[in-house]
């Protein structure tokens, strides 16, 4: 009898300290501030920024960074002194389906673009989904509408946002005009007795 309380006693104590264990980590950080929306800013021709022989269109980022889409594979990215990114990073970019990512590479990664010239404040250039745009203070945005993902570099930092607001929608939310609300979702109910 004595055992059965000591263990019963142990385990519950146990129990315990598990769950306030929880209360005691850090909440999550907040999420990336969405990525602007580029496709809102005045579109210029692709073709005045051709490099590597025709198959980028190439601009230039914040000093030192260049920037790309790639018009055969639909690859983007920016390579350089990303401002904020992590440690090390040089290298954003993603591809026509999925999120970008951060990387290092051990040299200028888009160097075949050569030359490049930088767009206007309020302009994009676009290759099927992707859309990469500059606004006023010269921060590159570049977003995938077909996954709702993008990231940004920019004087005041570097940041992805691989979040699909049509993917992970709040409790509550409609994902598209006109239609209900994401509910939350139910508790499976006891099964049906079978028929007979």
């Amino acid at each position: 009898m004595l055992l059965r309380f000591l263990v019963t006693t142990a385990v519950a104590v146990g129990a315990g300290v598990a769950g306030s264990a929880t209360s005691w980590a850090d909440p999550d950080a907040p999420p990336p501030p969405p990525i602007p929306n580029v496709n809102a800013y005045t579109p210029l021709n692709p073709a005045d920024y051709a490099a590597n022989g025709g198959k980028w269109y190439a601009f230039a980022g914040p000093p030192g960074v260049v920037c790309i889409l790639d018009n055969l594979n639909g690859d983007y990215g920016c390579s350089g002194p990303l401002p904020g990114a992590p440690a090390g990073v040089n290298l954003v970019s993603g591809g026509p389906v999925g999120a970008p990512t951060f990387s290092t590479t051990d040299r200028p990664i888009f160097a075949a673009a050569g030359e490049v010239k930088a767009m206007p404040p309020n302009t994009r250039l676009s290759f099927r989904q992707v859309s990469c745009g500059v606004d006023d203070i010269g921060t590159v945005a570049c977003f995938n509408s077909r996954d709702q993902v993008g990231f940004v570099v920019g004087p005041n930092g570097s940041y992805i946002n691989a979040i699909s607001p049509l993917l992970d929608r709040p409790e509550g939310t409609a994902v598209l005009p006109g239609l209900p609300p994401v509910m939350p979702a139910m508790p499976a109910g006891p099964a049906a007795p079978p028929p007979g």
